[in-house]
């Protein structure tokens, strides 16, 4: 099934020369009928392909979805528009991104596919890494996972700059242990927003990313 037409990428385009209140305005059905209604339409179709396989997932699409104004308040560009599109299906959804989850990112540039923990709190940082230094070979296993190092390469996030006294012989023995957040990206060409096989494509992430989100999940809890 196509959810979205060409002119996702197109009005994103166009938004970004023209990224002010009176266009927007101007062309708020355009943006009703090519980007916000096929967007809750498609992230709905994937958080009920999720549950078939994860009953667990309990989550509207409206409770997903980040709206396209900017917050402005701290940021020099004060333009107030986001040029992309987001959701966050998990079901702290994007609310808490603490919870892993996946995130997509459709903007005019790629499809961005994003797992893991984003903004976990000190005291679920604290129980990733005490269950990655109690069993290191679990997590070894699931970050050289064949599908998981295809699809993301690899486990990212910020490196405290002082370790505590602690965490210095567990960081010495798996360094990533020094992660403040634990998140994986994943990146397609902007063709795949108005692909049949869209659905299909972002489901195969989903799979190579669940196993990582459940261990992550089952840390924080």
């Amino acid at each position: 099934m196509q959810y979205f037409t060409e002119d996702f990428v197109a009005f994103f385009k166009d938004l970004g020369k023209n990224n002010h209140k009176e266009w927007f305005h101007e062309n708020k059905k355009r943006y009703e009928t090519s980007i916000k209604k096929p967007f809750e339409t498609f992230v709905g179709a994937i958080i009920t392909e999720i549950q078939k396989q994860d009953p667990a997932l309990q989550i509207e699409p409206k409770d997903c979805i980040l709206r396209i104004n900017k917050d402005i308040r701290f940021s020099k560009d004060k333009t107030p528009y986001n040029l992309h599109y987001t959701a966050f299906i998990s079901n702290g959804g994007r609310k808490d991104k603490s919870v892993p989850g996946i995130f997509l990112r459709f903007s005019p540039e790629m499809v961005g596919i994003m797992g893991g923990c984003f903004g976990p709190t000190k005291e679920q940082l604290q129980k990733i890494r005490t269950t990655i230094y109690k069993n290191p070979k679990e997590f070894t296993e699931l970050i050289e996972n064949t599908d998981f190092v295809q699809k993301f390469g690899e486990i990212r996030g910020e490196v405290m700059k002082r370790i505590p006294k602690e965490w210095q012989d567990a960081c010495k023995k798996e360094p990533i242990i020094a992660n403040k957040q634990f998140y994986f990206v994943g990146e397609e060409a902007p063709a795949l927003i108005n692909s049949k096989l869209l659905l299909q494509e972002i489901m195969e992430y989903w799979q190579a990313m669940h196993p990582m989100n459940d261990y992550l999940l089952k840390a924080i809890q």
